[in-house]
Order: C-alpha cells, then structure tokens, then sequence
C-alpha cells in the first residue's frame, strides 16, 4: 500500500487557494479529512481526490 501524504500548503496549491483556507475548511469540518501528526497536518492524497470529486458531483447536481 502505498500512501502519499500532502502538507496543508501541497493541498492549498492542489485547489489554488491559501493554507488560510485549507485550515479554515478542516476547522469547520467542510474540506479534505487531515490527520495530526505531531505538530503537522498530513492529507492523504486519496482522501483529497476524493473530497475534489464529491465538490464536483455537488455543483454537478446544484446539491451543496
């Protein structure tokens, strides 16, 4: 198995936007799952393929 993990500022440059915001999804619970480790954030890949195609599925079908 191999898992590829992303820091909070891999994930904000994946979705073009500011480690602000990837923080600020996750405190509210609405982003890609993040795992503590330490003092770090981790973000399985996966997981954020995932979370990026349900957000599509959602503005697909006008369901957010």
């Amino acid at each position: 198995m191999n898992v590829r993990l992303l820091t909070t500022e891999e994930v904000a440059q994946r979705f073009r936007t500011s480690p602000s915001t990837v923080r600020y999804w996750r405190h509210i619970g609405i982003g890609p799952a993040g795992v503590r480790v330490g003092r770090r954030v981790l973000y399985d890949e996966a997981e954020c393929d995932r979370w990026w195609e349900s957000q599509v599925a959602a503005a697909l079908h006008g369901t957010r």
